[in-house]
């Protein structure tokens, strides 16, 4: 038994789903706009396979139009690029994904900045980065953007909240840290070269663990009440052999301690492509000259 409330992220996903794929009915039926996204996959990495595959499908469910390219591993980084610029130029496409990682020949860096920073639903390119720092309407990242969420379905009001991001990268950590300060928690981020990190986790009201290491946060290390975000997704095997997914947080203890945590899976991830779709929908809205998308 648990005492924690479990925050259940597929349902949460599923009512956003819902609720994107409203405003998508709304935008064909009053402005003849169907949104598109675009996802590009270079090589065979067989995660990334499944995540295309799954992007596609709730693309297609949501409404959207859906355009896949699949590119050999070999495919240069200037092929890569022009198909970007193509992209880029087509009014069909209000959203374009790259799916990472990319085969090593490849800088993700310059990939990411030749994407239009408008089309931008990864919530990378630099701009939107900038935006985000300066407060500024953004593409967010999904998966900060999903996690936020999912904080507010345990308490609506964070003012005030004493929160740690235990990462610090520039695709979890930084983005949802700046989102805790938008909505005035106080926020560190904490990393591997923090000092004392159990007890600066101690003080946290608000726990997001990005720390890519299984069951690395441990139930004594959380505040009594404790809202935590599992970010983590890593696959261990036990000691009957068989493989199976924990997170960055010890589940079993911390839940015993916690407020309200995020199972994995179960949490975090299944709001990663909701948010993608809310992006890709404000995306094409913000192309029509219209108001932010809902949600």
């Amino acid at each position: 038994m648990t005492d924690a409330r479990i925050i259940d992220g597929k349902a949460v996903a599923e009512a956003l789903v819902a609720e994107i794929a409203t405003g998508v009915a709304q935008l064909k039926r009053e402005h003849a706009l169907v949104p598109g996204l675009a996802v590009v996959l270079v090589g065979e990495d067989p995660a990334s396979q499944v995540y295309v595959r799954n992007k596609g499908r709730q693309t297609i469910a949501a409404g959207m139009a859906s355009y896949e390219h699949k590119l050999p591993a070999e495919t240069s980084e200037l092929a890569l690029l022009e198909l970007i610029g193509g992209l880029n130029r087509d009014d069909s496409v209000h959203g374009i994904l790259v799916q990472l990682p990319l085969p090593k020949h490849i800088d993700a860096g310059r990939v990411i900045e030749a994407i239009d920073a408008e089309k931008d639903v990864d919530g990378f390119h630099p701009v939107n980065v900038g935006r985000l720092n300066a407060g500024q309407p953004s593409l967010v990242p999904c998966t900060p953007a999903g996690s936020m969420r999912l904080i507010r379905t345990v308490r609506a009001d964070l003012a005030g909240l004493d929160a740690v991001v235990i990462g610090r990268s520039n695709i979890v950590g930084k983005p949802v840290a700046q989102l805790l300060l938008q909505a005035d928690c106080t926020v560190t981020i904490a990393h591997s070269r923090t000092r004392d990190l159990a007890a600066v986790v101690r003080r946290a009201d608000i726990v997001v663990a990005a720390v890519g290491r299984p069951e690395f946060v441990r139930g004594d290390w959380i505040k009594p009440g404790a809202i935590v975000i599992d970010v983590g997704i890593n696959r261990v095997t036990g000691a009957d052999g068989k493989a199976r997914l924990v997170g960055d947080v010890a589940y079993a203890e911390a839940a015993q301690v916690a407020g309200a945590i995020t199972p994995v899976p179960g949490g975090v991830g299944p709001m990663t492509i909701a948010c993608l779709l809310a992006n890709t929908l404000q995306a094409a809205r913000h192309a029509a000259g219209l108001a932010a998308a809902a949600g």
